[in-house]
């Protein structure tokens, strides 16, 4: 028997592909078939930039210098090393930013103008952490300073839909971004509760159900949001259905179970969005932590009719509130089910704000470690939670109040970059939109590491090491090697 390898058919290039042969489905590993060596690729290429953030030297993304690699055909055990190997091909970058909300915007707008202007530039700007996504809220949510819709009550033909609301502040943060950022500018939306008159409750807060007689409305409302927000020159590129539809929280909240949400999206929202020609919508289920998004996954999209309406499953990070530690690899086993289906980070953030924690590097640790392990699973789109919050980690009217990378006195006009921005921006900086996740590992465990390639042959690594521990190590590429050292609690970019 002749063995076949096959290319993945998603437009992903995830880990997994399937193909049918002879009437039986083949899962494999997927590689490259027309494997080079790296070196012979790029013959002359052999010394690369290094960027460090160390939180013992207080140094913030510091260029370091160059590092040369050389010969080093077989490492030992004894070794420190990460293997980088670019014939290995897996996730397309879709791309890396966060949330404007309305707490992020009312914040903003209480700054001088030139630390509005610092702060678009620091996130969105030729020199800043190359953000090009933007998620927002539809309605309000707790990073509000009240709870608002865009209806009036019992209005279900949705005459009185109006965006108002939103023009104070939200929508020209947004723009701002969106003139920075340019033509990769990747809007998407999601919410958090339907108006009170549509649920099982008749509360925006607190859980409660959409009632089945509203399904249709609540889908139409999605269609009035992205042609007002498209009028006003802010195009859509997509959306999540629900907004953490398992969680009953003191703040905006709505919950469907799987096949409820599978419901939503096969007879309501899905085609009313294509009727409206927005089949181009990405549409994202689930949107919560990853300790359900396996069972949420295979329950929703098992229909292929609600699967078809489905472009990627988004999640969040707080499954630690019911376990030590994040369950990273079951994003793996959800991407290896739906290799058709991107995987998508769309919140996560510090809980429990104190000011006097803002330049604690555990704040930038709980980041990197995060985003290395979600785009080593196969995440292709990661979003931050709030860009901007004020000196009380809000304005949040339900005092849930949170970090974020970047925290803005609105009393005496001060900015602080946290530890979060420097550690995202390892990443989002030198990571392109359209980049190709690259086969990566560490033998050590201390040391974590994740590789893409930009459209322009740059490959980058980044590495961190959350150890108290000063290390050395070496990063090998297909029989070369670099010699590096990873200081302990800093991060690193290593571009060849």
């Amino acid at each position: 028997m002749k063995l076949k390898v096959y290319r993945p058919l998603n437009n992903n290039d995830g880990i997994v592909g399937k193909k049918l042969i002879a009437g039986c489905f083949v899962v494999g590993v997927v590689f490259n078939v027309n494997a080079q060596n790296y070196w012979k690729k790029n013959s002359g290429k052999t010394i690369a930039k290094v960027v460090l953030t160390n939180s013992k030297t207080n140094e913030k993304m510091a260029d370091k210098g160059m590092v040369k690699f050389e010969k080093f055909s077989q490492p030992k055990e004894t070794d420190a090393c990460i293997f980088v190997d670019p014939d290995f091909k897996y996730q397309k970058l879709i791309g890396i930013g966060g949330a404007i909300t309305d707490a992020s915007a009312e914040t903003f707008y209480k700054l001088p103008k030139a630390k509005q202007k610092e702060i678009i530039e620091a996130y969105y700007g030729k020199n800043g952490l190359g953000y090009t996504v933007v998620r927002t809220n539809m309605n309000s949510c707790d990073f509000s300073s009240d709870s608002y819709t865009y209806v009036q009550d019992n209005d279900t033909s949705l005459k009185s839909f109006n965006v108002g609301h939103d023009e104070k502040y939200k929508i020209p943060m947004i723009k701002e971004a969106q003139k920075a950022i340019g033509n990769q500018f990747t809007f998407y939306f999601s919410p958090w509760s339907p108006p009170a008159w549509m649920k099982s409750n008749k509360n925006m807060l607190k859980g409660g159900r959409l009632e089945n007689a509203y399904y249709q409305t609540w889908a139409d409302y999605y269609i009035k949001f992205i042609k007002e927000y498209e009028k006003r020159g802010i195009n859509v590129w997509g959306l999540t259905v629900q907004n953490e539809p398992m969680a009953t929280q003191t703040w905006e909240s709505c919950i469907y179970t799987a096949e409820e949400e599978g419901d939503f999206l096969k007879n309501n929202l899905g085609p009313t969005l294509w009727k409206n020609g927005y089949k181009d919508k990405k549409v994202m289920i689930w949107d919560h932590n990853r300790d359900l998004i396996y069972q949420r996954a295979t329950t929703t999209l098992g229909d292929p009719e609600t699967s078809k309406y489905a472009s990627g499953i988004a999640y969040h990070w707080y499954e630690t509130w019911n376990n030590k530690t994040q369950l990273f690899d079951n994003l793996s086993e959800t991407q290896r089910a739906f290799p058709d289906k991107f995987l998508a980070f769309t919140e996560g953030c510090k809980e429990q704000f104190m000011m006097s924690r803002i330049y604690d590097v555990s704040l930038g640790e709980l980041y990197g470690r995060n985003m290395i392990n979600d785009f080593n699973k196969g995440t292709a789109l990661w979003t931050d939670w709030n860009v901007l919050l004020d000196e009380t980690g809000g304005p949040n009217h339900v005092g849930n109040f949170c970090f974020a990378p970047i925290i803005a006195d609105t009393k005496t006009g001060e900015v602080h970059y946290t530890y979060e921005y420097y550690y995202v921006g390892h990443v989002s900086k030198y990571i392109k939109p359209n980049a190709q996740r690259i086969g990566t590992s560490s033998n050590r465990a201390a040391l974590i590491a994740t590789s893409f390639m930009n459209e322009n042959g740059q490959l980058v690594t980044v590495i961190m090491n959350e150890s108290d521990q000063d290390m050395d190590t070496n990063l090998w590429i297909e029989g070369m090697s670099a010699k590096l050292s990873a200081p302990a609690h800093s991060i690193q970019t290593v571009i060849l």
